[in-house]
Formats: C-alpha cells, sequence, structure tokens
C-alpha cells in the first residue's frame, strides 16, 4: 500500500494506492493558512484517515509546492509561504513516525505519467507543468532523475528567446530597442520562458499585444462584438482569450499562434539536451484545445534533427497526477 500526498497552497490531497495503482480510498482537506504546525497536524490525519480504511501502514510519499535545499535541508520557493525556511521532511517524518519521501509538484507530476500514464514504458520523459508558473521534472526508466543542484527539469527557467508579436524572430541584442521591454521573473532574473508561458503572462501578452485587422473577409463588426461580449473585464482569463480566438477576433489568435511558437522553441531547447521519448503536458495552458496539434507542427522548425520522434502529450491523469506522483515515490 502506498499514500500520496499533494500539498497545495489551498488543499491537501491524499490518496491510498494498491501496488497495482488502483485508487483505494482519496480525502481532501482545506490546507490550513499561514500555519506551519497545523499543515503537520493536517498532513497526519489524512494519512491516519486513509490507513483506517484498511487498518494497515502504508508508505508515504509527499509532492510539495517547493524545493528542499540540499545545503540546508530547510524549504524553498514554496507559494505556501509558511512552509519555507522549516525542515518539512524532517518535520513530517517525525509527525508520522516513518520516514516519508517528498518531491516538487512537477516531479511527481512527471513520475506519475511515467509509471502509469501516458508515457507508460518509455525510457526517457519530461513531464511540464505550463500553468500558472512552469514547471518540469525528468523520469528515466520510471525513476526520478535527480542532478547535483537537484533543479532537474526546471526549464521553465531558462531565458526564452525573444519573439515578436507577428511571430517574426528577433536576434537579442541588449540595446535594440524594437524589442519588448525585459520580463522580470519572481526567481530574480529577466525573459525566463516562465514568463513567457504561464497562464498570467498569456494574459498579459493578450492585453499589451496589437495586431492590424487586416483580412479583407473579417468585419471589425464581428471584432467589436466580440470584445463587448468577453473583454468587459479588466483581465481576461485564458479560457476567454482563447474562446475569443475561436470567434475570430485577431488580437486572440495573434495571441495563441505566439504562445504556440514561444512553447515549440522552448520545448525544442528540451529536446535538443534531453531527447525524451515523450513530453507530456499538464497543468491548466495544457488544456487549450488544438495546442499538441499546433507545437508538434512547429517543433522541426526548432529541433536540431531531420526528424522529431519526440511524442508530445497530455498527462493521462491530469489534475490527479501530483498525488499518484507522490505515492510512487517509493
Amino acid at each position: 500500500m502506498k499514500i500520496g500526498i499533494d500539498l497545495g497552497g489551498t488543499k491537501i490531497e491524499g490518496i491510498l494506492l494498491d501496488d497495482a495503482g488502483e485508487v483505494l480510498f482519496k480525502k481532501r482537506v482545506a490546507t490550513p493558512q499561514q500555519d506551519y504546525s497545523k499543515t503537520l497536524l493536517a498532513i497526519k490525519d489524512t494519512v491516519g484517515f486513509l490507513e483506517d480504511q484498511v487498518g494497515l501502514t502504508a508508505s508515504v510519499g509527499i509532492g510539495t509546492p517547493g524545493a528542499r535545499s540540499e545545503s540546508s535541508g530547510l524549504m524553498k520557493n514554496c507559494n505556501s509561504t509558511c512552509l519555507n525556511g522549516q525542515p518539512f521532511l524532517e518535520d513530517v517524518s517525525e509527525v508520522l513516525a516513518r520516514p516519508v519521501r517528498i518531491a516538487n509538484d512537477a516531479d511527481c507530476f512527471t513520475l506519475s505519467e511515467a509509471v502509469d500514464g501516458a508515457a507508460k514504458g518509455e525510457a526517457v520523459v519530461f513531464g511540464v507543468i505550463i500553468g500558472t508558473g512552469v514547471g518540469g521534472g525528468v523520469a528515466v526508466n520510471q525513476r526520478l532523475l535527480r542532478g547535483a543542484n537537484r533543479i532537474t527539469g526546471e526549464w521553465g527557467h531558462n531565458p526564452m528567446p525573444r519573439f515578436m508579436c507577428d511571430q517574426t524572430v528577433v536576434a537579442f541584442h541588449p540595446t535594440n530597442d524594437s524589442l519588448e521591454s525585459d520580463r522580470p521573473c519572481y526567481c530574480g532574473k529577466q525573459n525566463c520562458i516562465e514568463t513567457f508561458l504561464s497562464g498570467p503572462s498569456f494574459q498579459r501578452n493578450y492585453r499589451s499585444c496589437s495586431v492590424e485587422k487586416s483580412d479583407p473577409e473579417h468585419s471589425p463588426e464581428e471584432d467589436l462584438s466580440a470584445e463587448e461580449d468577453l473583454s468587459a473585464e479588466e483581465d481576461l482569463s485564458a479560457e476567454k482569450i482563447v474562446a475569443l480566438a475561436e470567434k475570430g477576433e485577431l488580437q486572440a489568435q495573434s495571441t495563441l499562434a505566439t504562445y504556440f511558437n514561444h512553447l515549440a522553441m522552448g520545448l525544442a531547447g528540451v529536446i535538443n539536451v534531453l531527447d525524451p521519448n515523450v513530453i507530456v503536458l499538464g497543468g491548466g495552458m495544457s488544456n487549450i484545445a488544438g495546442l499538441v496539434e499546433a507545437v508538434t507542427q512547429l517543433l522541426p522548425r526548432y529541433v536540431f534533427s531531420d526528424q522529431v520522434l519526440t511524442r508530445l502529450t497530455c498527462a493521462k491523469y491530469g489534475d490527479s497526477s501530483g498525488v499518484r506522483g507522490a505515492a510512487w515515490l517509493w
């Protein structure tokens, strides 16, 4: 028996898996806000509930919203900020009175899809999260790959080559005023892939990108009607921007096409270095209709090969991949 815990910013989800990967029981509770001690107790209660259902003690793996520093043993980069600076692994192991394994949420997602998900049986798998942030993980032969710095798969903080809204490639030069302004990233660097491919960045791109409505068959009245329907809100959601694109609104179509191009460019860099058998996409932005097909067609422009055999696919388990992957840490 294996227990997986997904420790999120708003919820703690737990599942009990049998050795075949079948979900026997689930439990979900709200994450105590800004209270580290109560968070530990909520995890303990969740594990206790799941074990009580079968009367057995199980292994426990936990997917965390940040990473554990190898030098200090303390948590860092957690959006649940009460975890930052805490010896979480040691504390949760003590609370549960057993060894516990932890990994960040992107690694857990990747492991889940590599073990029995969309990339089952594949040798090298790159898992991608494109949502509020951009993350990734690498699994080789159904085991997570961990490098010297414990940042394997963090492609979201590689720099993104510059593109303009018309998808014209522009060579980077620090004094080229034709380029858009640098995009600061929360990590302290600028122009990280995350600042182009996250959900909030997609929304920002829509607001800032302008296009000429030059299609002779396109009626300006159609754009105005669509914008009146959906643009009344100060910030359109990614879903609504995609809906505008489907209705033919040129600014939304341009934003979407640019997003696909940016994603292909970013993933091509991963393929050139890692050469994975499969790239599995997860997170809210991966649900855009036609994304997999569009990016698959664009990849040959940027990959250093006469053919691209890497398969691009969406996650089998969707939002449940993280908690399943936590269980598979054992």
